[in-house]
């Protein structure tokens, strides 16, 4: 059965830091993302990576300050998030694709988590 489940999601304050895990389970895949759902807005993907050569997307918002990465041992995927804004509250999901999926940042992903809550105030 695959899988994939969040967890790491909580509340900060502007400025903090958090990290976000995803274990993937059932099968190996060739993409790996995380999007985020804000009250109001749109689904966006905030980062992703291809698993065989670490190549690493990251929407505008976000470049500089949260950082994709694996485990392949573990089928893991993280998202270390610092210098977190109230902007970056959310509903942060951790998606994948069995290819290497392409046109981001709306990249098409097959599988999905239930979702991690993060909530940064001011």
């Amino acid at each position: 059965q695959v899988q994939l489940v969040e967890s790491g999601g909580g509340s900060v304050q502007d400025g903090g830091s958090l990290r976000l895990s995803c274990a993937a389970s059932g099968f190996t895949y060739g993409t790996m993302a995380w999007f985020r759902r804000a009250p109001g807005k749109e689904r966006e993907a905030v980062a992703g990576i291809y698993t065989d050569g670490e190549s690493t997307y990251y929407a505008d918002s976000v470049k500089g300050r949260f950082t994709i990465s694996q485990d392949s041992a573990k089928n893991m995927v993280y998202l270390q998030m610092n210098s977190l804004k109230p902007e970056d509250t959310g509903t942060y999901y951790c998606a994948a694709s069995p290819s290497r999926t392409r046109g981001w940042p709306h990249p098409v992903c097959t599988d999905w988590g239930q979702g991690t809550q993060v909530t940064v105030s001011s």
